[in-house]
């Protein structure tokens, strides 16, 4: 019987995630495991917590990593902190946004939304006049929307939502460790995100943070929180404290993972890993202008680690997408939605935001052009 592992061969991720995983993080992956009570393995978590705090420029207690993809870290922030007929307002442009719609309507919240053109970034213009005479409970938006390349500029919407009594929900899937986030000088009070994008770690896990704010909601429940594995008020007790409560079993070798990626990151800087991001994206911009290509967003609101660009007219995006996997190995995205079929989706994020790279793609961007 033929093992079907065997045919899988390194390929380029140059797509909206996975991204390629560093060289350290192969290493620490196949460490031996160890039990998810061992001390040495409570150590590892605690370490965890203080790394991502300095990631997340946050001092919240309640910052661990959920066993799941971001999906999981976007689905424990809601279950947890909304109840029935909570007022939730998404400030959507992309289908990230939609997602968290969708999550929160089955949560029996009562469910507006701000819908943006995808491709364009929501304002806080925009923000100020929708929540000018309504009161929500929890308001939500994605800062870097993997769909179509915007940054969302949270920083300038933040305060408006400060000033209300909502709790504000920021999905960080793709800008943790690629952007700079500032949780506590912004006011965020729940943050998502996930390993398989600018930290370079395979998919798995999902940072999430909690505020006082926010926590104090979670206690404070009229009733039970209805996801029983994405509970945080029984998971903090695993994560905190001196006398650690078991809740599930940590996928222990992913979390090595994530040490690693984050101790990586720290070892190097933030701001030096943030700035690798920019120049990364800045020489791409250079190459497929060599190639008449052009971005979709608008230079203010794009992201550096997801390059939405879009197909000239007359290409077909699968003639380009399909040799560029199978004859060069490389793998880029291609549109959701309604940028189906009219963008590529190229992503640098971490390990895979290197020249090197770019230069690669281009030779073989500019031989199926």
């Amino acid at each position: 019987m033929n093992n079907l592992l065997d045919g899988i061969n390194e390929t380029l991720l140059m797509g909206p995630g996975p991204s390629s995983v560093s060289p350290t993080i192969y290493s620490s992956i196949s460490k031996t495991t160890i039990g998810h009570l061992d001390p040495k393995f409570i150590e590892i978590m605690d370490a965890i917590k203080a790394q991502l705090q300095i990631l997340m420029g946050t001092q919240n207690e309640l910052t661990i990593p959920i066993s799941g993809t971001g999906s999981a870290g976007m689905e424990t922030c809601f279950v947890n902190l909304i109840e029935k007929n909570d007022n939730v307002l998404i400030l959507s442009n992309g289908v990230f946004g939609g997602r968290m719609i969708d999550v929160c309507q089955r949560l029996g919240a009562n469910v507006d939304s701000l819908n943006q053109k995808w491709g364009h970034a929501i304002t806080a213009d925009m923000v100020k006049e929708k929540i000018a005479n309504t009161n929500f409970d929890l308001i939500a938006i994605v800062h870097a929307e993997t769909s179509t390349g915007v940054r969302n500029p949270i920083e300038d919407i933040a305060p408006l939502i400060n000033a209300t009594n909502a709790l504000f929900v920021v999905d960080a899937v793709t800008s943790l460790g690629g952007l700079e986030i500032q949780m506590d000088d912004w006011g965020i009070d729940a943050l998502y995100s996930g390993t398989q994008k600018c930290l370079s770690c395979p998919p798995g896990l999902s940072p999430v943070s909690f505020s006082q704010k926010a926590l104090d909601k979670l206690m404070n429940r009229k009733t039970k929180v209805p996801n029983w594995y994405l509970d945080l008020s029984m998971i903090a007790n695993y994560w905190s404290g001196k006398q650690r409560a078991y809740h599930h079993t940590a996928p222990i070798n992913m979390v090595y993972a994530l040490y690693q990626a984050l101790y990586d990151i720290i070892e190097q800087n933030p701001k030096t890993v943030f700035q690798k991001h920019v120049d990364a994206h800045l020489y791409l911009l250079k190459k497929i202008e060599q190639l008449n290509l052009e971005l979709l967003v608008e230079e203010k609101y794009r992201l550096p680690m997801l390059n939405a660009i879009k197909i000239p007219h007359g290409i077909n995006d699968m003639e380009v997408r399909e040799p560029l996997l199978n004859q060069y190995k490389i793998e880029i995205g291609g549109g959701l939605g309604d940028l189906a079929g009219h963008v590529w989706r190229i992503g640098l994020m971490g390990y895979t935001a290197q020249n090197k790279n770019i230069d690669r793609l281009f030779t073989s961007l500019k031989s199926l052009l």
